[in-house]
């Protein structure tokens, strides 16, 4: 029996962009998929997710999830025909859009295959055996969420041509954030051809989008080095703003953005895709955290808290 765990992740800025060439500032948070792959008599592999979810995404992921599994174990040169497997999902990640729910699954599958195979696989080789998997989730996945997943800790993901950067974002300690689920299961490869519109339908309006992104991105690592909170939170919101006009988000996360603002919050804004999944609002101290978690639980949403800039 192998085991194996990846984090879930949240994006503070440039989530859509990646592979525009947008830096993005993503974080691990301190929840886990974990995974266990176990040998079984029979044929092929058989699936028990037993991940706690949104109602309604597993079911509305789950071709994607065939797909990304076959994949994992081609790359992997695992042929359940010979070695059939159950593998089994569970673990304290809530399974949900917008929060690397896919890389999760991708890294924690990877790694249990390859304790369980006794492959001596280094960290460098199961992220780009995940980014392999989320090609089934996301049409060409980034990387950034794969990466997240598998190193942990608040990061700098930049893609320069065929360059990958990743910087490590040292802050003074973590910062407390909510992240508020709009109970909308958004469908990533739309979101890809949303995007694509938007380049086509105006392209100097894009590029000008873009290159506000990106420094709103290089300003929020500064910031966050500082502990520039007040600033922090006016970038997010910011860029919240951007993605609303690009038709990006959901007039559930926009009440979930206002609802964390009007309760004090320096900063809010949807993370992931967009056009549904996850908001995420900074709330920087227990107090203010469990102020806003409660409210949106009120209103019966689901609510993740977490931190951001930990190990």
């Amino acid at each position: 029996m192998g085991k194996g765990a990846g984090f879930g992740k949240t994006i503070l800025i440039g989530d859509q962009f990646v592979l525009d060439g947008v830096p993005a500032v993503v974080s691990s948070i301190s929840y886990e998929t974990e995974c266990v792959v176990e040998r079984i008599q029979g044929y092929g592999w058989v699936l028990e997710d037993d991940r706690n979810e949104i109602p309604g995404y597993k079911e509305s992921k789950r071709h994607h999830q065939i797909e990304s599994i076959n994949r994992v174990l081609e790359v992997m040169k695992i042929d359940t025909r010979k070695t059939p497997l159950r593998i089994s999902y569970g673990g304290t990640l809530l399974a949900g859009s917008g929060v690397g729910a896919s890389a999760a699954s991708c890294v924690s599958l990877a790694r249990a295959i390859n304790e369980e195979f006794s492959l001596g696989l280094p960290a460098d080789a199961i992220n780009q055996i995940a980014w392999e998997g989320e090609f089934a989730y996301h049409g060409v996945p980034s990387g950034v969420d794969n990466t997240a997943s598998t190193y942990g800790g608040l990061l700098l993901y930049h893609l320069k041509g065929d360059e990958k950067i990743v910087e490590k974002i040292k802050v003074r300690k973590p910062i407390e954030i909510v992240l508020g689920n709009s109970g909308v299961s958004a469908d990533t490869r739309m979101l890809e051809v949303l995007v694509e519109n938007e380049k086509t339908k105006n392209k100097e309006v894009f590029d000008a989008r873009m290159q506000a992104i990106t420094a709103q991105s290089m300003e929020l690592k500064a910031c966050l080095e500082k502990n520039d909170l007040a600033r922090v939170g006016q970038l997010m919101t910011e860029n919240h703003k951007i993605l609303v006009e690009m038709g990006l988000s959901h007039p559930r996360l926009d009440y979930l953005c206002d609802l964390a603002r009007s309760l004090g919050v320096p900063g809010a804004k949807l993370t992931g895709g967009g056009m549904g999944g996850y908001m995420v609002a900074l709330t920087p101290g227990e107090a203010l955290q469990d102020k806003v978690a409660k409210a949106m639980q009120a209103e019966g949403y689901f609510v993740i808290k977490a931190s951001v800039g930990g190990a």
